[in-house]
């Protein structure tokens, strides 16, 4: 593998976290909680544009690679492909701290993690009927609904359990 590639597969992997044997994308998305955290406090006062920042440039990075997946795995939508949970995290952030206006706190960032993790496995409509965009903005598109509904989810849940 080329210099190139080895850094395409970092990212999509989201530096290996997505080669996990165990639930690759659950773990994965612990590659956007790390960079959503850490954004928030590099960049209190402009957080949300930090995420956003990241989450498009990740976000059109990660649709570019449909080449790059096809001739590195069997599967139309590896597991290792996590760059899209990375990105539906950040997407759950935004929504979330556009809807509040605030910024998570530790524990908003836990059901963020676990908001994410449900509506991404669930993939309520139009979510699932994204996956079957062509090529890698297939893999990618769905996450990011997730993240709406997750996000969504958790502004309207955590005042309710007193976050």
């Amino acid at each position: 593998m080329n210099a190139l590639d080895r850094g395409r597969w970092l990212l999509i992997t989201s530096f290996g976290l997505g080669c996990s044997p165990w639930a690759p994308g659950t773990v994965g998305t612990l590659g956007g909680v790390l960079l959503g955290v850490t954004l928030q406090w590099a960049q209190p006062a402009h957080a949300v544009l930090a995420w956003s920042l990241a989450a498009g440039v990740l976000f059109i990075f990660g649709c570019l690679q449909t080449k790059f997946v096809a001739r590195t795995w069997p599967k139309a939508d590896p597991g290792a492909f996590v760059l899209d949970e990375v990105v539906g995290y950040l997407v759950t952030l935004i929504t979330y701290a556009l809807l509040a206006q605030k910024l998570p706190n530790g524990f908003a960032h836990m059901g963020a993690f676990f908001a994410f993790r449900v509506f991404d496995v669930l993939k309520p409509q139009p979510a699932r009927k994204l996956e079957d965009l062509p090529g890698a903005l297939g893999i990618m598109a769905d996450d990011q609904m997730a993240g709406v509904y997750a996000g969504l989810a958790l502004f309207l849940a955590l005042p309710l359990v007193g976050g």
